[in-house]
């Protein structure tokens, strides 16, 4: 029998909140450090030298390259992020005014048609007042 087995209760529960406590960080410090990578491409006032260089220096020297980069660049971090929000926000909106314009028609011009229909003869009264009724409900 092995004699290094663990059990739950060998483990100290202040090693339980150090190892949580690692992971915590060492995750949040992945989501810091792909943040600004988007952040880096997302910038359209570098161009694509500046971007390379800031990637090897966040690919070679990681841990010195996110904080060289959120002491010189993180101010405008925000700002960028706003911004791109906003302009999704915008294609969002135009593209729902686009396909909400061209899917249906506008109920003005239904019952026109329909009181055209109806003046040619082409409609009774009855059948022009049930129409109508079921485009206004």
């Amino acid at each position: 029998m092995d004699a290094s087995v663990y059990l739950a209760y060998d483990y100290p529960v202040l090693g339980a909140f150090w190892t949580v406590m690692w992971i915590f960080l060492w995750v949040m410090w992945l989501i810091l450090l792909f943040r600004i990578i988007v952040d880096v491409f997302r910038d359209h006032e570098m161009n694509g030298w500046v971007k390379a260089a800031w990637l090897l220096f966040l690919l070679l020297i990681p841990f010195v390259g996110v904080l060289v980069y959120v002491i010189a660049r993180g101010r405008n971090m925000g700002r960028r992020e706003i911004k791109h929000a906003q302009e999704q926000q915008e294609a969002f909106n135009s593209y729902i005014r686009e396909t909400a314009g061209t899917t249906g028609k506008n109920t003005t011009d239904e019952l026109a048609r329909l009181s055209e229909l109806k003046a040619k003869g082409d409609l009774t009264e009855a059948e022009f007042q049930q129409a109508k009724q079921k485009l206004l409900a």
